[in-house]
C-alpha cells in the first residue's frame, strides 16, 4: 500500500451500524407511535423543549399542564420562536400530535428513545457534586465515542427534566448521563425506572434535603433507590469513604448487582494513591484499579473534586469507555456556570478572582469549597455565603457549625446572606479568630441585592479571591451576574 492510500485509510473513521440512522430527532410518526397520538401533519423535529422561552429552530414543543399553568397557552410563542411542531391534549392550528395526556405522552417518548438508542445509560445521583460527575462522565464519554454521547443539560434531574433528557436523546447515541435528584424518599426510584441504567454512580451522602427525610440513613435509602433501576448486569458505583458506604453496599448487594467502590479507603476498588497540587489549583492524581494503575491531571480544584475523579473513572470503566479519554476530559474540564465557574475581575490595582459556586448549597459542600478557597493564594479571602436550604430543624446548627471552616481558611471578610445566616452571625459575633488569631470580619443582610451594595462597599481589590455559595433560591447569581460584568 502506497503512503498516500494508508494515510487515506487512517484518516477514514470506522464503520458503525449506527451511522445508517436517520439524523432527524423525531418524525412525525415516531412520536405519534411512542405516544399513541395522532399526528396532523407529517414533520421531523430536531429537539424537544418544555419552554416556550428556550424554544429553538426546529424544536418539538410539549404542552404540559402544570399545578399553575398551562403549557397550551403558549403555543404561539413557542412556534414565534421557531417550534416544528408540538404535542398537545387538543386540536390546534399548528403541526402537532394529538394525545390524551402531555406529560404521559413525554414519559412515553421517553421510553422510546431509551430503547431504539440502545447506548450504555449512567445515572448520577448524590447529595454533592452530580451536576459536576454527570458532566466529567459526558466529557469522558463524548471524546471517546466519536461525539455520540448524550447527556441531561442544566440540572434537569426531576421528574419532568428526567424524561425530557432522555427524550431528546439521539438515535446514534452510544452513551447517555442522566442526572437524578431528589426532595423526598420514592423520587429516585420513579426516575431510576425511566432511566434504567446500566451504571449507577451515588457521588456521596451528606445532610442535603434532611428537613423531608430526617437522618441521615434516610438519605442513603433514598439515594440507593437508584441501583433498583438497573439493568441486568448492572453496576452500582458508590464512594468508599464514606460512612454509609456500607449501608449502599448492601442496599445494591440485595438486587444482585455489581459494587464497585472509589476513594482513599484501602478497600476501594479505585483507589487514590496520591494526589500532588499543581500551580492551577488542580491535581494530578495517581490511582490504582486493581488491574492497572492510572496518573492523570484534573484541571477542577479541591479535594472533592479528587474523589469526583475517582468516580468518574469507576464509572467511564464500568460503561466500557476509554479511561484515556477520561483523563483528558477531566484535564480539560472548565468550572460550570454556578458550580466552580472561575472569573477574573478587573479590580483597582489590577485583577481579583471570583468563584461562583452560587446554584447550591448544602452542610458538606460548603465546608469543601471553603477548605479549597483556604488553599487558594491570595491577599485577601472573601467569602460571600448564601442559606442552605431544606435542612429544617438542623438549620441554626448546621449555619452556625460554619464559623469553624471560615476561621480555617483564615477568612478576611464573611458576607451572610439570608434569615437563616443569622445563627452564623450570632456564632461569628463570639469574636470566632482564624488560626493566625485575627478576629473575622463579617456583615450580614438579608438578600441579594443588599449583599451587592454590602460588597461594593467593602471594597474589592487586587489580589482578592471571593468565593460566592448558596442555595439557589437566595439569588446569588445576581451578585455573581453583577461583579463578572468587570470581568476581563
Amino acid at each position: 500500500m502506497s503512503a498516500q492510500l494508508a494515510l487515506k485509510a487512517l484518516r477514514q473513521w470506522p464503520q458503525d451500524a449506527r451511522d445508517a440512522l436517520p439524523l432527524a430527532l423525531w418524525t412525525a410518526q415516531d412520536i405519534a407511535a411512542a405516544t399513541g397520538g395522532t399526528a396532523s401533519h407529517d414533520f421531523q423535529v430536531a429537539g424537544v423543549e418544555i419552554d416556550s422561552r428556550d424554544v429553538r429552530e426546529g424544536d418539538l414543543f410539549f404542552a404540559l399542564k402544570g399545578e399553575a399553568t398551562d403549557g397550551h397557552r403558549f403555543l404561539d410563542k413557542a412556534f414565534a420562536n421557531g417550534a416544528a411542531a408540538a404535542v398537545v391534549d387538543r386540536p390546534v392550528d399548528y403541526p402537532h400530535v394529538l394525545v390524551e395526556d402531555t406529560t404521559v405522552a413525554l414519559e412515553a417518548l421517553a421510553a422510546a428513545a431509551r430503547e431504539r438508542a440502545q447506548a450504555v445509560r449512567i445515572g448520577v445521583t448524590g447529595s454533592v457534586g452530580k451536576t459536576g460527575v454527570k458532566e466529567a462522565i459526558f466529557a469522558a464519554l463524548e471524546r471517546c465515542s466519536r461525539g455520540n454521547a448524550h447527556r441531561s443539560v442544566r440540572s434537569y434531574n426531576n421528574h419532568v427534566g428526567v424524561p425530557l433528557s432522555l427524550s431528546r436523546m439521539p438515535a446514534r447515541s452510544r452513551f447517555g448521563v442522566f442526572e437524578m435528584g431528589m426532595n423526598h424518599a420514592g423520587e429516585i426510584a420513579g426516575l431510576t425506572a425511566q432511566v434504567r441504567p446500566h451504571v449507577a454512580v451515588i457521588t456521596t451522602i451528606a445532610p442535603a434535603h434532611i428537613e423531608n427525610l430526617g437522618s441521615m440513613e434516610a438519605i442513603a435509602d433514598a439515594k440507593a433507590e437508584i441501583f433498583g433501576g438497573l439493568v441486568e448486569g448492572g453496576t452500582a458505583v458508590i464512594p468508599a469513604d464514606n460512612e454509609h458506604c456500607e449501608q449502599l453496599r448492601q442496599a445494591a448487594i440485595k438486587l444482585g448487582v455489581k459494587v464497585v467502590t472509589f476513594g482513599r479507603a484501602a478497600t476501594a476498588d479505585v483507589r487514590l494513591l496520591d494526589a500532588i497540587p499543581q500551580a492551577n489549583g488542580g491535581s494530578l492524581v495517581t490511582a490504582d484499579l486493581g488491574d492497572t494503575r492510572l496518573c492523570f491531571t484534573v484541571a477542577e480544584p479541591g479535594e472533592h473534586w479528587i474523589s469526583n475523579a475517582l468516580a468518574v473513572m469507576a464509572a467511564v470503566r464500568a460503561a466500557g469507555g476509554d479511561l484515556g479519554a477520561a483523563g483528558l476530559a477531566l484535564a480539560e474540564m472548565g468550572g460550570l456556570k454556578g458550580r466552580g465557574a472561575r472569573h477574573q475581575l478587573n479590580v483597582p490595582g489590577g485583577r481579583a478572582l471570583l468563584v461562583d459556586e452560587s446554584y447550591n448549597a448544602n452542610p458538606a459542600s460548603m465546608r469543601a469549597t471553603l477548605r479549597q478557597l483556604g488553599q487558594t493564594p491570595a491577599m485577601r479571602r472573601i467569602a460571600v455565603l448564601g442559606a442552605m436550604k431544606e435542612l429544617g430543624d438542623f438549620a441554626p446548627a448546621f449555619h452556625a457549625q460554619l464559623s469553624e471552616p471560615l476561621a480555617e481558611a483564615q477568612v478576611d471578610f464573611a458576607l451572610l446572606v439570608g434569615p437563616e445566616m443569622e445563627a452564623l452571625a450570632r456564632e461569628l459575633g463570639k469574636s470566632a479568630q482564624n488560626p493566625l488569631g485575627t478576629v473575622l470580619a463579617f456583615a450580614h443582610c438579608e438578600d441579594a441585592a443588599g449583599a451587592i451594595v454590602a460588597l461594593e462597599e467593602y471594597g474589592l481589590s487586587s489580589g482578592d479571591a471571593i468565593l460566592v455559595k448558596g442555595s439557589n433560591s437566595v439569588g446569588l447569581g445576581r451578585l455573581v451576574a453583577h461583579f463578572t460584568s468587570r470581568e476581563g
